[in-house]
Order: structure tokens, then sequence, then C-alpha cells
């Protein structure tokens, strides 16, 4: 069965997934298809499709499922691996902020580089985590909020930091034998919104 998401951490996978036409083949994919039905649904040449195909595979982006016959004929039948793909920020590698901007906790090059660690940790334990037939322990929270002015975003910033401080001074232990250490992350940027998109300025915007 097809994993819900696939981070994809290697260049060469990434580069794949993006060629031209490909991520048409994938969304196709998402149920079991032959070379011959993909064709037919995107109006691409059957030998362009097989072409593609087999580049995915031998990438780990689809993989072969069944032979089937029709007619004289036996189609190999294959899926896409995931329902979808992201590209984590390694694949492209380390550019674009200087070491000053990752050590600046106010800047998005900081909050970039944090979620592509994310990103990257879960890709690697997802895949642990499957392998074993176990869940993975993690922990979502997700809310919005709307500062009144940029005096009161500070001083939420200032007590999320020490209540986060304070937790972890309570909860965290060196010493269990059986303890297992966590990572948490905070963090928090203007929301995109339809003004946004249609170009005009944003608040947030200093």
């Amino acid at each position: 069965m097809p994993a819900a998401v696939r981070v994809l951490r290697d260049p060469a996978q990434a580069s794949a997934a993006l060629q031209p036409g490909r991520l048409a083949l994938l969304e196709r994919l998402a149920e079991p298809g032959s070379a011959a039905g993909v064709a037919r649904q995107i109006d691409m040449p059957r030998q362009q499709v097989n072409y593609h195909l087999k580049e995915l595979e031998k990438h780990g982006l689809v993989e072969f499922v069944e032979e089937r016959r029709k007619g004289n004929c036996i189609e190999r039948i294959v899926q896409a691996t995931a329902r979808s793909y992201l590209v984590s920020p390694e694949a492209l590698g380390k550019l674009g902020s200087t070491p000053e901007e990752r050590r600046d906790r106010f800047s998005a090059a900081w909050l970039v580089s944090a979620a592509a660690r994310v990103i990257r940790d879960l890709a690697v334990l997802g895949l642990r985590s499957q392998r074993a037939g176990k869940r993975l322990a993690t922990l979502t929270l997700e809310t919005e909020i709307r500062f009144r002015n940029a005096h009161e975003r500070s001083a939420f910033a200032e007590e999320l930091s020490e209540t986060l401080v304070r937790l972890t001074a309570k909860y965290h232990d060196v010493e269990s034998p059986g303890g297992r250490p966590f990572r948490v992350l905070a963090g928090v940027w203007p929301m995109i919104t339809k003004t946004e998109e249609d170009g005009g300025e944003s608040a947030a915007l200093e």
C-alpha cells in the first residue's frame, strides 16, 4: 500500500520526480495502472510513458504490482509508492542563509533551517518505524493568532519561550534508563492571506 507522504531526500530522486510530465504520471498512478492506460489518460505516446515509468521505478517512486493479461498481451501494472511527495530542502543543498541568520531566532532563515531538519528527521524515522511495523510517536500542535501590534507579538514570543523553558526543566530527565529524547520545535510566521496572494501589502512585513 502506498505511503501517505514520502519525503525525497536524494537529489537524483527529486530530479527524477520533477522532470516535465512525470508528476502527471504519478498522479494517475495513485491507483495501480499500466503504461497503456496512463498514456490514454494524458494523451502521451505509450513508448514515452514507458520510458518515464522505468525512470520513476528506478528511483523508487513507482513500484511493480502485478502482471495482467489483456487479449494477447501481458500488461505490467505499477503504482506510485506514495499518495504525495515532498522534496526535502537537503536535496537542494545548503543555499541562501548565512551562519548569522541561522543563529538569529527571529530570522526566516533559522525557521526554514529548523523546518528542513523536521522534514529530514521525519523522513528517516518514518521509514524506520514502517520497517519495524510500529507507529512513530509524534505530537503536532497548531493554531492561529492575530496580534494587535508588534509589541504584543514580541511579548508573546517571550512568554512562549519562558513556558517552553519551564516545561523542559520540569520534564527533561537525563538519567532514566528507559527514557528517550524528543525534539520540540515551536515556530511563528505570518499567515498567507488572500490579499497577499493578490499582490497587496502585508501587515506582517516590516
